[in-house]
């Protein structure tokens, strides 16, 4: 897990996992349009792993994975390029983690275990053939951090490049936690990050590339994965992972599960180096802590007597049922705008 200066924190919030090739294995030449459509294909597919899950993997119709709690968790995800990232900011190699990334937090949020990921790819036909080979091998490798695979897809011609990502997982015997189970006197907790990705978006919008913590974040979220099948082994009500923001997801908690959710700011954390970033562009740091998103840091509820791991940091409680359900900051609404929409006029997020 990262630090304020870059590196790996003593205790990492998920299993360590390196990657086992990285970017570089086997560089494609020329375009995608040389290659063509099936040569593309053999290209991508030569780069994946497997795991016992999959009993059969690309190369057929379809793939078969084992299910062996008889129900099948799914997530889909897209991103455009321009409007989720940008090939100037980051590399094929950021954007495949990235696009894993965001999909796998969403199974683990469930209370499920990550399977298999499936990818359907829209490329321009002059594309340089390495781009969709490295951002292949970034989602494999992602894939991997969370013991699960790729095991299918598709490509298609475009104008412009789109990335879409199916993850399923595995419920493994237990019940899925939702959005709509949390009840009075439930404490909020969240471990991950949070305001990472956001303050690294800003960085990168001055035209910069450091503190190099911050723009990795933006750049490679780092879910913790395990976490959210172990919240809902310590008795989670309901959760969710930060993709739109802390409150706004926090929001989408209240909504469903017809409550007020009182966040406290002074239990948050906000990074020295995070605060100094601030102070340079102007910014209040609460903000990004509070509204960023694409951190997939995971939130929960849990009854107020179930003690949690150190991981797990305490920031809110649930103050009871409400036919206006709402999130609040230290008793008040939150009134400065923020959290992400895609159908709002902000930019690359």
């Amino acid at each position: 897990m990262r630090d304020v200066n870059g590196g790996t924190a003593s205790e990492p919030t998920q299993p360590a996992m390196e990657a086992p090739y990285g970017p570089a294995r086997g560089r494609s030449k020329g375009t995608v349009g040389e290659l063509g459509e099936f040569g593309l294909i053999r290209e991508l597919t030569s780069r994946l792993t497997t795991t016992p899950a999959v009993r059969i993997g690309p190369g057929d119709d379809a793939a078969v994975v084992a299910a062996p709690d008889r129900r099948v968790v799914a997530s889909t995800d897209i991103l455009l390029e321009g409007r989720h990232f940008r090939r100037d900011w980051s590399t094929a190699y950021d954007v495949g983690r990235k696009a894993a990334a965001q999909n796998l937090a969403d199974i683990a949020a469930m209370g499920a275990v990550p399977t298999a990921l499936l990818l359907g790819l829209i490329v321009p036909a002059d594309l340089p053939a390495n781009w969709p080979t490295e951002l292949m091998d970034g989602i494999r490798d992602e894939a991997q951090v969370a013991a699960s695979a790729v095991v299918g897809g598709d490509v298609v011609r475009g104008d412009s490049i789109a990335v879409s990502i199916t993850a399923l997982g595995d419920l493994r015997n237990r019940e899925p936690v939702t959005r709509s189970g949390a009840g009075a006197g439930d404490v909020v907790a969240v471990t991950g990050w949070l305001g990472w990705s956001a303050a690294g978006h800003a960085v990168l919008s001055r035209g910069f590339r450091s503190p190099r913590a911050f723009v990795e974040a933006h750049r490679r979220p780092e879910p913790p994965y395990h976490a959210g099948p172990a919240a809902a082994g310590l008795g989670a009500t309901a959760m969710t992972d930060v993709s739109d923001g802390l409150v706004a997801d926090l929001g989408h908690i209240a909504e469903a599960s017809k409550v007020r959710i009182d966040i406290r700011s002074a239990d948050l954390d906000i990074p020295a180096q995070m605060a100094d970033i601030g102070q340079a562009v102007g910014v209040d740091p609460l903000q990004w802590v509070l509204t960023g998103g694409e951190d997939h840091a995971i939130v929960a509820t849990f009854p107020r007597d179930q003690k949690l791991p150190a991981r797990w940091r305490v920031i809110g409680e649930v103050q009871g049922a409400s036919a206006r359900p709402r999130v609040t900051v230290d008793g008040a609404p939150w009134s400065r705008a923020g959290g992400w929409d895609h159908f709002s006029d902000d930019g690359e997020h």
